[in-house]
């Protein structure tokens, strides 16, 4: 038969209309045993009254009072999306049974494929191609099914409540833990789908979908293999819709084979966290913060910068809720004196109103003053988010408490304000009737100031991401990695080097010398770490000095090819380093940073995918630690930032186009006033 491979839809991704809206299911492998996923799974399944539910199992009888096939052929009805719950042995039949009925859509929850070894993974490769060939799709295998409530399709073992977070999981228990953390908040999935191990159907495909989904507000993400991770990244960067990720496996821990500095100091938790950035997704630690983070973005509002009002009503809670937000990149801006004129006028003398604003007291007193006070810092021009702190709600927490009504009446004034600007709480009573009430009406409440200002921190100044770069074609693979193949390399592309002369005998050095411009560097030109190895004698005066200086490395270094430079003048520059390393995820990364031979002792670095434009790479030279130091510092003048960022993109243009550099690296670059000069490079072809 002739592949039939899915209709594209309008956002260019896969049409999975028959995975999540099928006309017809079918579970193969339905049991009566309370035990076994396959009863699980049509108990939930036969939870909808919306399309016809055939249940399979090769001992026929009856399931939940439901008539149950022998197999799938027995069937009269044709089956759109068939459910997969056998032992593995059973599994390439019943997915042979399932394309003779006509499935155009496969959820196989059997396990025992790729993640067990090499025939596991060749078996898991044939079903794809199959399923493939057939024009059908597949999730799976060793997923937990998948749940969409708009079209009340329910394929898993346990109910998850309805909302407008789509979570795309390889973790069902993870799954399990977010829904009842959502359901505190009142929010729920839109869609779930456990996503096992991507034989067919990707974390990109169903990002796709999801983003078209008009019901998906946010989408989730857990993964522990992000496949193509740089696709998936570009998926986020497309889709118009908050996007929040929780990461196992990118620990900080640097590749013990690295090869240059760029391979050391890159992690695979940099890689990560930079291609969140460029794409605009949150990145999440815990499943607590992605929680937080979800439900400060399931509301509408959002706020261009970072400047945060905290109110509270004791001068602990305001203290150490400002220290939190300063501490996530949150401004506790100074209130304007006309904001503190309108704070004045309702509070007492004993509160403070600079910021934070702390009722001291005189919430207890009356409790409208928490929302004159929160309408006040929400109308303020200098304040783009606010933060409510500690007490408010235990006043409505006890039913004994006289002054519960008129806080109360305070959380629905706060409710029903107009609000220009974001506003989360913190309460020590989150689940009092007062706290509830905001909840309700979509403010976030959190009991953790932690997680509070995650979630402000989520939908304040987040500003344009920068986008995933598109790769270039492929260029003719180069021809060697030594040191002049890899200066000749860049050189080409535009990266400015000393003048030098190639030499292997002290001879050679003292003519290099005489055709070049004193004073001089030698370098072992054959080594990678040519200061590691006490290879580089700098400051030679004359023909004489250099082969002298020659004589004596050649004699500790040993034949090799030696390089003779013009010295570059270091006064008035900055050194810098920029690198590539390909990741297998993410593809070509691109490192800046302050270079020389401290640069892994500053580690003053910053990544992102690359390639990238000069105006990239200048912004990622500005954020550095250090970059007053290209500003000018003190007596120093400033440097040629913009030339930097121009040799920048050439580096990284040349590490994205060739994909079998491991790693390419230039270190130190020096930026002067005028210009800038690479002093030495090395390239590292991959494995």
């Amino acid at each position: 038969m002739e592949p039939r491979q899915p209709p594209g839809v309008p956002g260019g991704g896969r049409d999975l209309t028959t995975l999540f809206d099928p006309a017809s299911v079918a579970v193969i492998g339905a049991s009566g045993d309370p035990a076994k996923w396959g009863h699980a799974v049509v108990r939930e399944a036969l939870r909808s009254a919306r399309r016809p539910e055939h249940l399979v199992n090769r001992r026929g009888g009856t399931i939940l009072g439901r008539p149950v096939a022998r197999r799938l052929t027995e069937l009269d009805a044709p089956v759109e999306l068939v459910v997969i719950a056998v032992p593995a042995a059973g599994f390439e039949a019943a997915v042979d049974d399932a394309l003779a009925a006509g499935a155009r859509a496969i959820v196989a929850i059997t396990a025992g494929f790729a993640e067990t070894g090499a025939t596991g993974r060749a078996v898991q490769a044939r079903v794809a191609a199959t399923v493939a060939a057939h024009g059908a799709v597949l999730v799976g295998p060793n997923c937990l099914g998948v749940v969409d409530h708009t079209t009340e399709l329910y394929l898993t073992s346990e109910p998850f409540r309805s909302g407008t977070v789509a979570l795309l999981s390889q973790s069902g228990n993870l799954a399990l833990e977010l829904d009842q953390r959502l359901a505190g908040h009142g929010r729920g999935f839109s869609r779930f789908v456990s996503i096992g191990n991507q034989a067919d159907i990707t974390l990109v495909d169903l990002l796709d979908s999801c983003a078209e989904h008009e019901t998906t507000r946010t989408i989730a993400v857990y993964a522990e293999d992000f496949g193509d991770g740089r696709a998936l990244a570009s998926a986020a960067a497309r889709a118009g819709k908050p996007v929040v990720l929780l990461s196992a496996g990118g620990g900080a821990a640097a590749a013990r084979s690295a090869a240059s500095h760029t391979g050391a100091l890159t992690s695979p938790l940099d890689v990560v966290t930079a291609a969140c950035r460029d794409a605009g997704v949150h990145l999440v630690d815990t499943p607590t913060e992605l929680a937080a983070v979800l439900v400060s973005l399931t509301g509408h509002r959002r706020a261009a910068g970072r400047r945060v009002a905290v109110l509270t009503d004791g001068g602990g809670h305001g203290a150490i809720a400002a220290g939190v937000a300063e501490r996530a990149g949150l401004d506790v801006v100074e209130l304007a004196a006309d904001t503190q004129a309108a704070l004045r006028r309702s509070l007492w003398a004993q509160s403070a109103v600079t910021n934070p604003v702390d009722l001291a007291g005189m919430g207890e007193r009356n409790q409208g003053n928490y929302a004159t006070a929160v309408a006040t810092l929400l109308a303020a021009s200098e304040v783009d988010a606010v933060l409510l702190t500690g007490f408010f709600g235990g006043y409505s927490a006890s039913v004994e408490n006289p002054l519960g009504a008129a806080e109360q009446r305070a959380a629905g004034i706060i409710a029903g304000l107009p609000q220009p600007a974001p506003l989360v709480v913190q309460s020590v009573f989150p689940a009092a009737p007062s706290c509830r009430l905001l909840s309700e009406a979509g403010v976030p409440v959190f009991d953790a100031i932690e997680d509070a200002v995650r979630a402000l921190a989520a939908v304040t100044g987040a500003g344009e991401p920068a986008g995933i770069p598109a790769l270039p074609e492929p260029a003719p693979p180069i021809v060697g990695t030594g040191y002049f193949a890899t200066r000749s390399l860049l050189g080409a592309a535009g990266v400015p080097f000393p003048a030098a002369r190639e030499v292997r005998t002290a001879e050679q050095a003292r003519s290099a010398a005489g055709e070049l411009t004193g004073p001089f560097a030698l370098k072992a030109a054959g080594l990678l770490h040519k200061s590691d190895a006490d290879g580089v004698r700098l400051g030679l005066p004359d023909a004489d000095a250099v082969a002298a200086a020659f004589r004596e490395l050649h004699a500790r270094l040993g034949d090799q090819p030696y390089a003779v430079e013009e010295l570059a003048d270091l006064r008035h520059g900055v050194e810098l380093i920029v690198g590539v390393k390909r990741d297998p995820r993410f593809g070509p990364v691109a490192m800046v940073g302050l270079g020389g031979v401290h640069t892994e002792v500053l580690g003053d670095v910053a990544f992102a995918l690359a390639p990238l434009s000069a105006e990239r790479a200048a912004a990622l030279l500005h954020g550095l630690r250090l970059a007053p130091l290209l500003r000018g510092h003190r007596a120093r003048p400033p440097v040629d930032v913009a030339a930097a960022a121009a040799v920048i993109a050439a580096v990284t243009a040349v590490g994205a186009a060739h994909p079998e550099i491991g790693e390419i690296e230039v270190n130190p670059l020096l930026v002067r006033p005028a210009g800038v000069l690479a002093l030495d490079a090395r390239c590292v072809l991959g494995p």
